[in-house]
């Protein structure tokens, strides 16, 4: 039996996040039954009016107008006693749910029906960054959990009744989901746990009530107080709030002309429910109500910490110092002819072209050592490939004194080219979207792009590899060099162009696929808008359309953190960790792609390939593109999941129209992947 989910969204002041909020409920959940209950809690922008519009195309959401502001804790009430889920979730106006979490959250809570579900949160800060909090396998409740750190809210997913019986509701003022969490997990006898992130919260967004000084943070005193009354709080508990409230003070969001009466509330706290002697001076401190000493007190205990940050700071800084001196000195040293230094995606891992080249120069002109920069955390380097991790001695010296630098995306802009060496840009694609110094045509699109840094770069490079005229025509303009454009095709590419039928059937054989399966590769581009993977295509429901015979392999777009979960189907597996597209490709006998460049690298193959670009257009303006996609692509174009299915099953992807539309893409792009790409490279590069 199912088990039905209400999620509770308030809304008051955050027009600009709510759009984002609903639809991490409403579209990246793989088609979860829920009801959404919306409160407008008497908003005075623009927040009604969006719920109303998005309301009126939605039947799953149901949007309640409070005639005035109550402040979240009764906003969330206002919805609680709308809500008829079985569970009942609270999220803000403010925040999200990550891709995926529903179906996840909805069978295990159909399997354990407890009281309470605690899953993971995220906390995302202004600049997009994230940080985790991990569900502990094991949840405490009962009096237990009054001892143990508090839950956010937005990690608790409750049973409805649960809370009807216990008469459990928000209470009024700020800090009001501190009390409802621990009355929740106090008054608990059952709860599981969902270990992923499943909800993003952005506590210190500009306007959020947590991030701006006000009075009403002393409001938090007043809930400690409530938790405190709750049966079973003991020393560990009051010691926790202690703790909480004057990180509250700490954090200077109370006015200071507010600050010593907020001391002496959390003084009247500590006092009224201590047991026993209190241990520590800080403590000891607040008893006695001493507010001067208490400061004198944290301002010298403080102190060794302040040295410190500037101490480890100071540090770091002379160890780079010191690296950059070491690397000038290297300047000045012989170049070593026989070295090449190999990078690819900003040091992440052995991969793309550079790799092509660097297996083919070890064949070709076997005097050149080289060697392979790679970040801790990267990708995995095959056994017997050199390796020298950025800022070591080792790293600066291979800089320094390497005749050939080989990169598919750009150095640091440190790295000094010197009279000698020879800067190879392989690049790692044919372009569709716009790049280089065209780029600033399309503002959205431009994030930390710096053109001056990127003139600097292009200033360094003697080759720059393209895999067709389209490709060397823009570049041209976008990427001009006054060195030497190498129209060879694509190195990386030498692998599929040369590929055999036991080359398919091993790379199948490694992701344990079976022979008689049709194996669909799902490989989106990135998307400057989404902050994390959000795929505009559900895997999990495309492999059920496709039938029992058909199996799906996503390959997410390696800019992405892996925020989210996985695909749950058992047709679909998620390689997005796999090391190699090549070798993907290889396993596959279709493509789905949008606009990325794995494109044209897979037409060399010469094997169905399928666009699904639901938002073309927006891309196009956003991002800007270099032909029309739509009337130009390699087989089929799709912009629905219907459109999508029908060119499956209807045999329109396999057709002989798609094989023509298919054979002048190849014409137009691939004309030079014949194989011997890498070969013509370092032949040029390296006179081997």
């Amino acid at each position: 039996m199912s088990v039905a989910l209400t999620v509770v969204t308030t809304a008051w002041r955050v027009q600009g996040y709510l759009t984002e909020c609903l639809d991490s409920l409403l579209c990246h959940q793989h088609g979860a039954a829920l009801e959404l209950v919306a409160v407008d809690d008497a908003s005075p922008d623009h927040c009604g009016a969006l719920l109303d519009e998005r309301a009126a195309g939605e039947p799953r959401l149901v949007v309640v107008h409070r005639a005035s502001t109550g402040g979240p804790g009764e906003a969330r009430n206002t919805g609680l006693d709308r809500a008829t889920g079985d569970y009942v979730w609270f999220v803000d106006g403010d925040d999200r749910v990550v891709p995926g979490a529903l179906p996840v959250i909805a069978e295990r809570l159909a399997a354990e029906k407890p009281d309470l579900l605690v899953v993971g949160v995220a906390r995302e800060l202004w600049n997009r960054t994230v940080r985790r909090w991990t569900a502990p396998a094991g949840v405490p409740v009962g009096p237990a959990a009054l001892a143990a750190p508090p839950v956010p809210l937005g990690g608790l997913i409750v049973r409805r009744q649960f809370l009807l019986d216990a008469g459990i509701r928000f209470r009024p003022g700020r800090y009001e989901d501190v009390a409802f969490a621990y009355q929740v997990l106090a008054a608990a006898t059952t709860a599981g746990t969902v270990e992923h992130a499943c909800y993003v919260f952005r506590p210190d967004r500009p306007g959020a009530l947590r991030g701006t000084p006000s009075p009403a943070h002393a409001d938090a005193v007043t809930q400690y107080e409530h938790v405190l009354a709750l049966p079973g709080a003991g020393p560990r508990t009051l010691v926790r709030a202690v703790d909480d409230l004057l990180g509250v003070l700490g954090r200077g969001m109370v006015p200071p002309g507010d600050r010593r009466a907020l001391f002496g509330r959390i003084a009247a706290l500590l006092r009224r429910h201590r047991v026993g002697p209190l241990d520590g001076v800080r403590l000891r401190l607040l008893a006695w109500d001493a507010y001067r000493t208490y400061r004198l007190w944290r301002a010298l205990h403080a102190l060794p910490g302040r040295l410190r940050g500037p101490l480890g700071r100071g540090r770091r800084t002379l160890r780079k110092a010191l690296l950059r001196l070491y690397y000038q000195a290297q300047l000045r040293r012989p170049i070593d002819e026989n070295l090449a230094v190999y990078a690819a995606y900003w040091y992440r891992g052995y991969a793309c072209n550079p790799a092509a080249v660097y297996e083919k120069a070890a064949e070709l002109v076997p005097r050149v050592r080289g060697v392979w920069v790679v970040r801790r955390g990267g990708r995995e380097v095959p056994d017997g490939v050199p390796v020298v991790r950025p800022g070591t001695r080792a790293y600066y010296r291979a800089l320094a004194r390497a005749k050939y630098l080989i990169n598919n995306a750009t150095f640091p802009p440190y790295v000094v080219k010197r009279r000698g060496q020879v800067h190879v840009q392989t690049h790692h694609g044919t372009p569709l979207k716009t790049m280089g110094l065209d780029q600033p045509r399309f503002p959205a699109s431009l994030g930390g792009f710096d053109i001056e840094r990127m003139r600097r770069n292009i200033a360094k490079w003697d080759f720059s590899v393209t895999a067709n005229r389209h490709t060397t025509l823009l570049w041209d303009r976008q990427f001009p060099i006054s060195g030497e454009t190498l129209e060879t095709g694509y190195p990386r590419n030498d692998r599929l162009a040369l590929a055999t039928a036991e080359d398919t059937a091993a790379a199948r054989a490694e992701l344990g696929l079976a022979p008689h399966e049709r194996v669909v590769l799902y490989a989106p581009t990135h998307r400057e808008w989404h902050p994390v993977f959000t795929p505009v295509l559900d895997v999990d429901e495309l492999a059920e359309a496709l039938g029992p015979d058909t199996r799906v392999l996503l390959r997410g777009h390696y800019f992405y953190d892996s925020l989210g979960f996985p695909p749950r189907h058992p047709r679909v597996l998620d390689v997005s960790r796999h090391p190699s597209i090549e070798r993907l490709s290889l396993a596959s006998d279709v493509m789905i792609t949008d606009f990325s460049s794995v494109m044209f690298d897979y037409a060399v193959l010469d094997r169905p390939l399928v666009i699904f670009a639901p938002d073309w257009e927006v891309y196009r303006a956003v991002r800007g593109v270099s032909f029309d996609l739509a009337t130009e692509h390699a087989g089929t174009f799709a912009t629905s999941f219907a459109e999508l299915v029908e060119a499956f099953r209807g045999g329109q992807v396999t057709s002989a129209g798609a094989a023509a539309m298919r054979a002048r893409f190849r014409e137009r792009f691939c004309s030079l992947e014949d194989g011997h790409a890498s070969e013509r490279v370092v032949r040029r590069v390296f006179g081997g």
